[in-house]
């Protein structure tokens, strides 16, 4: 998390080898962040069902949200970080309380691309399956939440045929096993993590 981590814990993952991700919400607003005063009222919409004291961005809005979201990726790259991983960026598919349109979304995207890679970090697609095909060629991986549990795996595959990684997260509450999780993941060439919806410190990986 990019709020939680400093430059000693991206340091600390480096001395082992590790690359090391920023996480950083781009599609929704939350109460907590430090830097949370810096949107204005206008960008913030409906709440984000599930996640109190979260709610989703008019990111058709690039002028007011750029200069905050300029300000996160500084911060990533200044700790240290080697790539983001920008959260909810699919919010064309959701009550946002906006008109979101595929191309409003499409348009924010490559943006979050082109100002990652403008800083040297590497950028993932996290789910938005539907848009696979116009932003593959501007993401360098891709990040699947219950692609397996859902069913749109095979959605995201044209990551692995271009040689670029998939990373899958799956949860315990939808009943799934990480026995038969970690084969279909073999199959598809995707490294696999089961975790709590909580996303506690608790997690299963593949052997």
């Amino acid at each position: 998390d990019l709020f939680d981590n400093d430059t000693n814990a991206v340091a600390a993952l480096h001395a082992q080898g590790r690359k090391v991700v920023c996480y950083m919400s781009a599609g929704s607003w939350e109460d907590w962040r430090p830097d949370r005063d810096r949107f204005p009222a206008s960008v913030i919409g409906k709440e984000y069902e599930g996640w109190p004291g979260e709610n989703w961005l008019d990111i058709r809005q690039i002028e007011l949200l750029g200069p905050v979201m300029r300000s996160r990726l500084d911060s990533c790259r200044d700790r240290g970080f080697d790539g983001i991983e920008p959260d909810n960026i699919d919010g064309y598919t959701n009550d946002t309380g906006f008109p979101l349109t595929y191309e409003d979304q499409l348009k924010y995207n490559l943006w979050l691309a082109e100002e990652a890679h403008a800083r040297g970090l590497s950028i993932g697609l996290k789910n938005d399956p539907d848009q696979v095909a116009d932003l593959l060629a501007h993401f360098d991986w891709a990040l699947t939440e219950d692609c397996f549990a859902e069913g749109w795996c095979e959605d995201v595959m044209p990551f692995i045929q271009m040689g670029k990684p998939v990373f899958a997260a799956e949860y315990t509450d939808t009943g799934v096993s990480i026995e038969e999780l970690c084969e279909e993941a073999e199959v598809l060439n995707f490294s696999l993590i089961l975790k709590n919806r909580e996303l506690d410190a608790w997690r299963q990986t593949c052997p």
